[in-house]
């Protein structure tokens, strides 16, 4: 089978001939129909991953369809169309796991697919039977390929950060996941700001749902909030640190800041203010096969997809060395067949 492979930090994806894997017991194997292309592709090019492993095939936003099982699998058959995500596997036996939070699992480090596990740039992938989600039937598998992960990370940010309908959410990022977080929290209820560095996606944010359009090339941020009335959850999904901190002095009381996206950098936020308006801030890793399906059934029903570019394997080299050098815009997937 022809698979791309990141083969050490900072050397370029290369397409490789490999040898189609036999799922083990309690694997499958995955015909891949489509793998979305994320940012933490970036990441652990540039080894920013200490659980990262060295080869791997990349690719956590899978959908493809079930070709055979491991030993010992009954579920789900040869034929079901499957997606998935970050999350490989886990020890089945924490805490975390036992209350279904298996990608909080307790054993480290956690398998992660395509960072410490072969992924889905290839045309073949074996997962855990677990740990693979059946589409829904109206979900398009090459569109719906990035909700794997940019759709799973915003769907579950959102919930776990308390966006309800009435609440007011800013959107912090006008990429992949950001649009998506927009068009989640309009579709919630939430009445939605979306913040960005320039004006370049204000069209695309307001038809998602935004009724606030800022861009931090103009206004302050945290100003900019407040003058709105403030926001009850700031979702920071840019790969910035520091652009969630400029919009920290946003948040109204009881308010959260929630990363998603973000870099080395430490986070400083002043402790008299978390504690004078009861703030508080948190992080949430993609999510569970639980939030996964949620995550998807939700995007069904409200007809939310990203937009898309579609590029063969080949083409893979090139659009991650442009995700690096930060001149990719938009959700790219990877097609097969």
């Amino acid at each position: 089978m022809r698979s791309a492979l990141l083969s050490a930090p900072g050397k370029p994806l290369e397409i490789v001939e490999r040898e189609v894997p036999e799922p083990g017991p309690g694997e499958i194997l995955v015909e891949v129909t489509a793998c979305g292309m994320c940012f933490s592709e970036v990441n652990h090019l540039r080894g920013h991953y200490a659980f990262g492993t060295f080869p791997v095939v990349p690719g956590h936003e899978i959908s493809g369809v079930v070709a055979a099982l491991g030993p010992g699998v009954e579920w789900p058959e040869v034929g079901t169309r499957v997606g998935a995500a970050w999350p490989y596997g886990s020890c089945g036996h924490c805490d975390q796991c036992v209350r279904g939070d298996q990608n909080l699992c307790g054993a480290l480090p956690r398998p992660v697919t395509g960072v410490n596990r072969d992924g889905g740039y290839a045309e073949y992938f074996v997962g855990r039977a677990g740990f693979v989600t059946p589409l829904p039937g109206g979900l398009d598998p090459v569109a719906g390929a990035p909700l794997m992960c940019a759709g799973v990370t915003a769907f579950n940010g959102l919930r776990r950060a308390g966006a309800v309908a009435g609440s007011r959410v800013a959107v912090l990022g006008t990429g992949g996941v950001g649009m998506l977080a927009v068009r989640f929290a309009a579709a919630m209820g939430a009445r939605v700001a979306a913040v960005s560095r320039t004006r370049s996606a204000e069209e695309e944010a307001l038809r998602g749902g935004a009724e606030l359009y800022v861009a931090t090339s103009e206004q302050d941020p945290a100003e900019a909030l407040r003058a709105w009335g403030g926001a009850d959850v700031v979702m920071n999904t840019a790969p910035d640190t520091a652009t969630g901190l400029a919009a920290f002095g946003g948040l109204r009381a009881d308010g959260t800041l929630v990363y998603v996206g973000f870099d080395a950098a430490n986070v400083e936020v002043s402790p008299l203010a978390l504690v004078a308006n009861r703030l508080r801030v948190m992080g949430t890793p993609s999510g569970s096969p639980a939030d996964l399906r949620d995550t998807l059934d939700f995007a069904v029903a409200h007809g939310i997809v990203p937009a898309v570019t579609a590029v063969r394997l080949d083409d893979a080299p090139r659009v991650l060395a442009e995700m690096d050098q930060g001149r990719r815009r938009g959700r790219t997937v990877i097609t097969f067949g």
